[in-house]
């Protein structure tokens, strides 16, 4: 008998945690190296928030058991929310607040999916979505856009890809790895497509605030709302306010679902920490004027980092619209030479680039095919130009 169950021993590490482990090990260990690799805002969570926490941490409220699906005022705060940016009206009991969005995104598959039943997932994809849905019984079809689409896949690909088993579409905009945002026009065609056949959505709207040049990620339910009884959004503080730490997700939806996943919630791990609640509150409701500067910073970051890549011969990098990653194909630096090495893949491109250049990515294998490698902005603009100018030496 098996010591270790096969459900759980199928699981594979997060790629995107394992690579900055590694980097932050050598670092440790006195290497300079220079990490792309966390999906993880480099700024402190503004002033407002930790005040509303550590005031939170003295009041005896929080220190006792509260509703699984979140604290009432929390609850309110994103229904708020969720019709102001994705032009969903939603009542407090539509939503359930998670521990982090990587708890909305499972229990969203486990809410949905039965054994057997297939998510169509565009790709590249975060390395989570395939394990979420495999963990809830489910199968996987990646559905691939290349970097000459913008990674933006269509509906006749999409089409091509269902079949009667399919159940849920996954829909993803701004994109983790590839900060592409789909227009108005392809959300709605997407939208009315999924709504034509039947099909249930999970969008992931945790990048919907981090977008650029006067972009908007329209929400599906806002471009198709014939949708809104088979969607759920998923969503969090955790990238727009730099409370990746604090870890407060949610989940959006019609009623029943709703209910499904807050009875599972209330036996997998009951309420999300009342003072991160709190503070959740406090971002949702408080001084938007911090998020501005951040994203204004990305900004920055994002234009420089294209630039410097698409300096390089081999590399060719779409300029992102949302999120903070930049998704380069970089299919024209394999099979060549470097340092006296030779990769054929993304994978063993990542390695060397690594080892040579004391520079972290996340390979493409992470999110899909081979050829790509995946960069986060999130960090200080002068390790971004360094890590850039590495780059450029390894592969002059």
């Amino acid at each position: 008998m098996a010591r270790i169950s096969q459900r759980i021993g199928s699981i594979a590490e997060s790629a995107t945690l394992k690579v900055d482990a590694k980097a932050k090990s050598l670092k440790a260990a006195g290497r300079p190296v220079i990490s792309f690799a966390a999906g993880e805002p480099d700024f402190a969570t503004p002033e407002h928030i930790v005040e509303a926490a550590a005031a939170a941490v003295h009041d005896p409220r929080n220190h006792r058991y509260t509703p699984a699906a979140g604290l009432p005022e929390l609850r309110e705060a994103i229904a708020a929310k969720t019709a102001r940016d994705s032009a969903w009206a939603v009542e407090p009991s539509q939503v359930v607040v998670t521990n982090g969005g990587k708890q909305a995104v499972y229990q969203a598959f486990a809410t949905l999916l039965d054994p057997g039943d297939e998510v169509l997932v565009p790709t590249p994809f975060w390395t989570t979505y395939p394990e979420a849905i495999a963990l809830a019984g489910g199968t996987p079809v990646e559905v691939f856009a290349g970097s000459e689409q913008e990674y933006l896949v269509t509906v006749e690909q999409l089409e091509a890809a269902r079949t009667p088993r399919t159940k849920v579409l996954l829909f993803v905009s701004p994109s983790n790895p590839t900060g592409s945002v789909y227009s108005p026009e392809q959300t709605a065609a997407i939208g009315a497509w999924a709504e034509e056949h039947g099909l249930w959505v999970i969008s992931d709207e945790i990048y919907q605030n981090l977008t650029y040049d006067g972009v908007r990620a329209a929400s599906i339910v806002e471009a198709t709302p014939a949708l809104a009884d088979r969607t759920i959004l998923v969503n969090g503080v955790a990238k727009t306010y730099a409370m990746t730490g604090w870890r407060v997700g949610w989940m959006v939806g019609p009623a029943d679902a709703i209910k499904a996943a807050s009875n599972l919630q209330s036996h997998l791990s009951s309420n999300v920490s009342n003072v991160s609640q709190r503070a959740a509150i406090a971002a949702l409701t408080g001084p938007q004027e911090p998020v501005a500067e951040m994203l204004a910073a990305f900004d920055r970051r994002r234009r420089a980092i294209v630039e410097g890549l698409n300096a390089i011969d081999g590399i060719r990098t779409p300029t992102p619209t949302g999120a903070f990653y930049v998704y380069p194909d970089v299919s024209g630096l394999l099979g060549r030479e470097w340092a006296g090495r030779t990769p054929s893949t993304s994978l063993e491109l990542a390695d060397l680039v690594l080892e040579e250049a004391e520079v972290a990515a996340v390979p493409g294998e992470a999110f899909g095919p081979s050829g790509f490698l995946r960069f986060s902005y999130a960090l200080g603009d002068d390790a971004l130009a360094e890590g850039v100018a590495r780059l450029q030496r390894l592969f002059a």
